[in-house]
């Protein structure tokens, strides 16, 4: 992928391009898991980044649209806000610690089996009915829609935004603050 280049550029349909972002979170995670020092840092910052804006359009465009347009929607939307939430909270908290600590470790791995759990489950009971109850245009929109979320999406967690109406007025603030901070970063290195 070319750098600055988000998985999202590479799809039209929004249902492929989420898929592709699990892919990508899926792989980033493994990196995570098994290396170490520098390599896990780098990994582990990529995998933050990619999981806050990729829930952060997940909430802003994808569930508004599969809570009134799929068969339990809301129940369905609502069980994966929660999961998201929980997700937001613990990245939260894996921030805060050394990635190469036992603390990383243990509360990164309990995070990973979660993390898959969640994909899986978006896989199996929200992705399928999208692709029947939506139409081509409406997932091709979507996926524009979701681009364009992402290109001012927060790139670290922020549990506090808990919602997709607090998404609304926490994220350009959040968003501005956090790629300010990754270019502090990314300049001291």
């Amino acid at each position: 992928m070319k750098e600055g280049m988000t998985v999202a550029d590479q799809k039209e349909n929004a249902v492929d391009l989420l898929l592709s972002q699990h892919e990508e979170i899926r792989r980033l995670a493994s990196t995570v898991e098994k290396s170490n020092g520098q390599t896990r840092k780098d990994a582990f910052d990529r995998l933050r980044e990619l999981l806050a804006v990729h829930e952060t359009a997940e909430e802003e465009v994808v569930h508004p649209f599969a809570r009134r347009n799929i068969d339990h929607g809301a129940d369905i939307v609502d069980a994966r806000m929660e999961e998201e939430n929980e997700a937001k909270s613990v990245l939260s908290e894996l921030e805060k610690l050394d990635p190469d600590s036992a603390d990383f470790d243990e509360l990164f791995s309990d995070f990973h089996k979660d993390l898959e759990a969640h994909a899986s489950r978006e896989e199996r009971e929200e992705f399928p009915r999208l692709r029947r109850e939506a139409t081509s245009d409406q997932l091709n929109g979507m996926a524009k829609a979701v681009r364009a979320a992402e290109a001012v999406a927060p790139t670290h967690p922020h549990p506090s935004a808990d919602s997709t109406a607090k998404n609304y007025a926490l994220g350009p603030m959040a968003a501005v603050a956090d790629r300010v901070r990754d270019a502090i970063e990314r300049a001291r290195r």
